[in-house]
């Protein structure tokens, strides 16, 4: 029987397990691996906290690409939601702890099938992958504990890299007053009513902490530090507008591109509209554009237009960006603009060294620091085993920009010397260098039904046009 890993057991890996069990027609074992994080729900969805919604609307959230509408008739089946109007329940934004009840439900049904004729056997393992060999009949991944796991595929679905690190003036792994992940414990680490937490950071995970301690009714000062104090912006309500992109829009380079998205931001503005709306319009042609541009232009993008990119695409609801928002005005949340230097720990506090655009140096001290910036930044420096083995082996390679690794239109990875295996393949945030859209639901599904249907030999089946209209979700 044929046996595929799947190394990652959150959004991509677990909804690549479940197209695995649905589309084939022959026996098939599928193990999945999953460590540190919720199984079925990743880091994303893995919250208890009510207060953590989802950044898109229900609509828009189906798991399944050829089952648009899948996620909200689950909704409707809950009683929680059983009076709501459709169309209020289609425009609402869940908790994320909902959607990962409803991601993990699909692989319960793939973990325990009813029907007894299910030729597909799906099994999960609580343990770190590693490293992957080469073996006989395909390859061999081994796990922390020293069991091998053999399968003729492997698919890497193992989600964003850990966050990056600062340099500090003495070691801050043991230090109660700093967490590095986010998303392990810090409320337990909490200084008293009165104290200050500082964020390293201002996108999506600072705005998750801040509604938190809103929610808990912490009172306290809150400073958030980015290099550029952009926060995410706010859905809206827009119009519908038309597909501006020309047909030579891939031989543009980057600098085409922004003068024909500013010309239509200032043509919306002009009629009173949210210039978003252009960014918006990119979407079905981000992943095709990005692969034409240079990578020098690549480079430019990422050093003068990723920070405008993601507040302006990676929009919030409503109504956790009126809760910033008052945040804000009320003085609890500070937002200082400026590139971290360094961390100091203190005999009371850590202080965080800043320094600002014109190169003044400034000292945040916080009674909590939180690392909020995000995924390592450079591949290469992983630190994590399984990706410091395969590149010491040459079974894996960074793509141009170092944001993740190389892989083939159909998912296989390329090893050192260009070539595409046969045997592992990698979908989700691995690809960011190669695709730059690839972390949110409506790019993951598609990888994870598309890799699954390369592993099983099928042609790519016919999905509905997805709702990409985004200027109110």
């Amino acid at each position: 029987m044929t046996t595929i890993a799947i190394v990652g057991g959150g959004f991509s890996g677990t909804v690549a397990a479940v197209n695995l069990a649905r589309l084939s027609d022959r026996p098939m074992r599928v193990v999945v691996i999953n460590s540190k994080r919720p199984l079925g729900r990743g880091t994303a969805y893995g919250t208890t906290r009510v207060e953590h919604l989802l950044n898109v609307a229900a609509r828009n959230m189906s798991a399944l690409p050829d089952m648009p509408s899948h996620f909200v008739d689950w909704l409707r089946s809950r009683y929680d939601f059983r009076s709501m109007p459709d169309a209020e329940l289609r425009e609402m934004f869940a908790p994320r702890r909902v959607y990962g009840d409803y991601v993990r439900g699909l692989l319960e049904t793939c973990l325990h099938p009813i029907d007894t004729r299910c030729q597909v056997r799906v099994e999960s393992i609580d343990e770190e992958a590693v490293d992957i060999a080469a073996s006989d009949d395909g390859l061999a991944v081994r796990l922390n504990d020293g069991t091998v796991v053999d399968a003729e595929q492997v698919v890497l679905a193992t989600g964003n890299q850990p966050p990056g690190s600062f340099p500090s003036t003495s070691p801050l792994r043991h230090d109660p007053r700093y967490r590095s992940d986010p998303w392990d414990d810090w409320l337990s680490r909490l200084p008293p009513p009165g104290g200050r937490v500082v964020l390293l950071g201002a996108g999506l995970t600072m705005v998750d902490i801040v509604l938190t301690l809103a929610e808990i009714g912490w009172d306290g000062e809150i400073v958030a530090v980015s290099r550029h104090g952009m926060l995410p912006k706010s859905h809206f309500r827009g119009i519908a507008y038309e597909d501006y992109l020309p047909a030579d829009a891939d031989s543009l380079g980057l600098s085409g591109l922004r003068a024909i998205v500013q010309q239509h931001c200032d043509r919306l503005k002009q009629m009173s509209q949210n210039s978003a709306i252009a960014i918006d319009k990119l979407r079905p042609h981000t992943q095709r554009l990005w692969r034409n541009l240079s990578t020098e232009d690549k480079r430019k993008f990422l050093n003068h237009d990723a920070a405008l990119w993601n507040v302006t695409r990676h929009r919030i609801a409503v109504s956790i960006h009126n809760k910033v928002t008052d945040a804000l005005d009320s003085g609890r949340l500070k937002v200082v603009a400026g590139t971290i230097e360094s961390l100091v720990p203190g005999e009371q506090r850590i202080d965080v060294v800043v320094r600002d655009a014109d190169g003044s140096e400034s000292i945040q001290s916080g009674d909590l620091v939180i690392n909020c910036t995000g995924p390592q930044s450079h591949f290469s420096q992983t630190g994590l085993p399984l990706f410091d083995n395969l590149l010491a082996r040459g079974m894996v390679r960074s793509d141009e920009l170092d944001l993740g690794i190389q892989t083939d239109d159909d998912f296989a990875v390329i090893d050192h010397e260009g070539n595409s295996s046969s045997h592992l393949y990698a979908i989700g945030p691995l690809l960011k260098g190669s695709l730059w859209e690839t972390t949110a639901v409506s790019e993951l599904r598609a990888q994870a039904m598309r890799v699954a249907e390369v592993l099983l030999q099928r042609e790519p089946a016919a999905v509905p046009e997805a709702d990409v209209i985004e200027y109110y979700i």
